[in-house]
């Protein structure tokens, strides 16, 4: 697509967690604090170019845009066939 060369990436994810309260008590909370991304690349293109890839890339993932553009969560529960609100 951009004929950028990345001769090596590396990528390291980490997630912060949280859970509070008791299953038992049904105070359960659980959550996500911060995510952060360490990115790591090498090539031997101009580095305006490989920042442009980089770019292009974030903007591109669908993983993170989730985290930085929070979307609605829909779904459906069943017990025994049976519709369950919560």
């Amino acid at each position: 697509m951009t004929k950028t060369r990345i001769t090596k990436a590396r990528v390291r994810v980490l997630i912060h967690w949280y859970l509070t309260g008791s299953v038992i008590k049904g105070t359960v909370d659980s959550g996500c604090k911060e995510v952060e991304t360490h990115l790591e690349v090498q090539s031997e293109d101009e580095p305006e170019k490989v920042r442009h890839v980089v770019r292009l890339a974030k903007k591109g993932c669908f993983a993170e845009q989730m985290v930085v553009r929070p979307v609605p969560l829909t779904g459906s529960i069943r017990i025994n066939g049976e519709p369950f609100s919560m």
